[in-house]
Parts: structure tokens; C-alpha cells; sequence
């Protein structure tokens, strides 16, 4: 089982983005998994569904992480190009 962990996470609220970083021959390439965290009895879970309610804060915080990554893009394509 592999130990890797998110370069960075962002939390609103209850939904979660975990941003990965996975190294090509091409450089640096970020994916991102979005979660929606709940409590069920005692216990922490997630799930990878989300509700009519959950859509609006989804997507602020897929922006959120666009922003991070865009800002991280320009580096990684300068060091590409030298």
C-alpha cells in the first residue's frame, strides 16, 4: 500500500481537495481529488459524492485550487524551458 500524501489540501467546510503531485518524464503533472467529509455515529468518513447542497462550495473550492496550481505553473514551465 503506497504512504504518498496530497502535496497541500484545502478544506470549506466539509468538502476537502487533496492536491497530488505525480513526477512524469515531461516534469511535474498535479491531479486533484475532491471529498465530502461526514460523520457517521463516532466516526469520521468520506465520500466522493456530493449533494445539490455541496455543488456551490465544490466548486469555490475547485477554483480555489486552480488558483494554487496557476500560480505554481509558471515556475514549472520556466524551469522547463531552461
Amino acid at each position: 500500500m503506497s504512504t504518498k500524501k496530497p502535496t497541500s489540501e484545502l478544506r470549506i467546510g466539509k468538502i476537502k481537495a487533496a492536491i497530488w503531485a505525480n513526477e512524469s518524464e515531461n516534469g511535474t503533472r498535479y491531479s486533484v481529488t475532491f471529498s465530502r467529509l461526514y460523520k457517521n455515529g463516532d466516526s469520521w468518513k468520506r465520500s466522493e459524492s456530493f449533494g445539490r447542497e455541496d455543488l456551490l462550495i465544490l466548486a469555490k473550492i475547485a477554483n480555489e485550487v486552480h488558483s494554487v496550481l496557476y500560480r505554481q505553473l509558471p515556475d514549472a514551465e520556466e524551469e522547463a524551458a531552461a
